[in-house]
């Protein structure tokens, strides 16, 4: 595959990341959890000669076992009880082809918890598995587990809910071309037609959109013999705890919704735009730090812009320290590569900190950080998103809507990542989205809304739109914060005293200006004391 694809295919990726790119790094899973599972094994007997048989456990309708949730891009595992739902692919035909929803249920220590409303956990992306991110569920929801049981249920199409998988008739993923190309939108076109091609004898991706989604959900509770729920949802879960909140206002208790997405919004095409706002203000912040205005007179902005301009001109070759291997690799460094990195490190402050400095490095000519940071953050990219089940989502809720703005053209970004961003979509099966989906959420709900002061794609100012609509309605905005804060500082603990009283108006939420802003790194030992 072609450098310039598989940066710009990764920065669609990295756009996508509704909710946890950063949180490996800023969340490590809690040691009890990490171990949970040796820890059981180590208590055996060394002379037992078979397995105790799992302890079953029941909710509703539902039959639990013990199981351990972890992932590749997991911090650690988690101990919870899993189970599966049988659901109709097509909502309209109930005696058609069934799909398998994955359930966990982390259960609360509380006593009460099961005559209270279970919590909801909805992942981001669209694409992103919910079981998978459980360690840093785990952290976020920490005080809420104290009285309230937690359920993840993986949206269709990812994570153990039927995901969707372009593997050809060997069974193996099918891989895109190699060779060299100018046209990444036909690429990305072509190898949608290709995935749909081999989906089709066990898959109807029109089925795979937010509306089922919501369905699902609600069969969920229904199993759970729940009459009410609480929901958190983050970035693009933010619009599907809106849109189930919209079509089962009788079974919402309250909402928590961090980054948030307002229903009108066409997931993608601002990207250029609130990445730009975002860069601006790191780089203010970084004029209001004497130290950093001293070591970088150019502020990010410009200097981001300057260093890709020459390299649109003119490429570097460089030899670098590969971050997976440890050994020097060679590599050519372009403007996507660039973009991407800015981009990636945009979404939370303690990477951001290290653009000035990777910058700097670039303009006098030194690449070899910005190389090998580059090659890490495609490195933590790899399977955190599904990527088909992407597209059935916004190919047929917001590729429609699209319209490209002649603003973009000047940006760091420009028109190509939201045009990528859809380039599937003309050879993708998709469904339609409800006539009122774009409608905003309304009514009485107690809803928590948080947001990052420096998101560089669901800004505050999202959030505020979301909140004109519901009286109810709370927005904390965390300073000097990136995308998704809701496991930071005092956060946990306010999103748990919400769901205890249902109350989002009188919550005290002042002690999020406590929040440490990161600055900007001088030099590679860190930021002055």
């Amino acid at each position: 595959m072609s450098k310039k694809v598989r940066i710009i295919l990764a920065l669609v990726v990295v756009a996508a990341l509704f909710g946890y790119r950063q949180w490996q790094a800023r969340h490590p899973a809690p040691a009890a959890a990490t171990a949970a599972a040796p820890n059981k094994a180590a208590s055996k007997p060394r002379h037992a000669v078979a397995e105790e048989a799992p302890v079953t456990r029941t909710r509703g309708s539902l039959k639990f076992h013990p199981c351990t949730l972890t992932s590749a891009q997991a911090a650690g595992n988690v101990e919870a009880q899993c189970t599966t739902l049988a659901v109709p692919e097509n909502p309209a035909a109930p005696n058609g082809r069934k799909i398998d929803l994955k359930i966990a249920w982390l259960d609360s220590k509380n006593d009460a918890a099961a005559d209270l409303e279970p919590v909801f956990f909805i992942a981001g992306g669209p694409g992103q598995s919910a079981t998978e991110v459980a360690s840093l569920v785990e952290v976020a929801l920490a005080e809420t587990r104290k009285q309230r049981d937690v359920f993840l249920i993986d949206q269709r199409g990812t994570g153990g809910s039927h995901p969707l998988a372009c593997l050809g008739p060997d069974g193996k993923p099918l891989a895109l071309p190699e060779e060299d190309v100018t046209d990444a939108a036909k690429v990305v076109a072509d190898y949608a037609a290709r995935c749909a091609a081999a989906l089709k004898p066990t898959t109807d991706t029109r089925f795979y959109t937010t509306h089922e989604a919501i369905g699902d959900l609600d069969a969920v509770r229904a199993a759970l013999d729940a009459p009410r729920v609480d929901l958190v949802g983050v970035s693009y879960g933010t619009r599907v705890a809106q849109q189930y909140a919209k079509r089962y206002p009788q079974h919402v208790r309250a909402l928590v919704i961090d980054g948030v997405a307002p229903n009108d919004l066409v997931v993608g095409g601002e990207f250029a735009t609130t990445f730009e706002d975002a860069i601006k203000l790191q780089a203010a912040q970084c004029r209001q730090d004497a130290a950093c205005t001293k070591r970088f007179p150019t502020d990010t902005h410009e200097q981001l812009r300057n260093v890709l301009a020459r390299l649109r001109e003119a490429p570097v070759e460089v030899d670098y320290r590969h971050p997976g291997t440890g050994e020097i690799a060679h590599g050519k460094v372009t403007a996507d590569t660039v973009v991407g990195l800015a981009f990636a490190f945009s979404y939370a402050p303690q990477t951001a900190s290290l653009l000035p400095l990777v910058l700097d490095e670039a303009s006098h000519g030194r690449y070899e950080p910005l190389m090998s940071l580059a090659q890490l953050a495609n490195r933590q990219l790899g399977g955190q998103m599904n990527r088909l089940m992407q597209w059935s989502v916004i190919c047929a809720e917001d590729a429609g809507r699209y319209k490209p703005s002649e603003a973009t053209a000047s940006t760091l970004l420009g028109p190509e990542v939201a045009q990528m961003f859809f380039a599937a979509c003309p050879a993708w099966a998709s469904g339609t989205a409800p006539a009122d989906f774009t409608a905003p959420l309304t009514g009485n709900v107690p809803v928590l809304l948080l947001s990052g002061e420096l998101d560089p794609v669901t800004p505050p100012r999202y959030a505020e739109r979301v909140l004109a609509h519901l009286p109810n309605g709370k927005h904390v905005i965390a300073p000097g914060q990136g995308h998704s804060v809701m496991a930071l500082g005092c956060v946990p603990k306010l999103i748990g005293q919400f769901f205890d009283k249902g109350d989002a108006k009188s919550l005290d939420a002042s002690c999020v200006q406590d929040l440490n802003r990161v600055p900007a790194f001088t030099s590679f030992n860190g930021w002055e004391p």
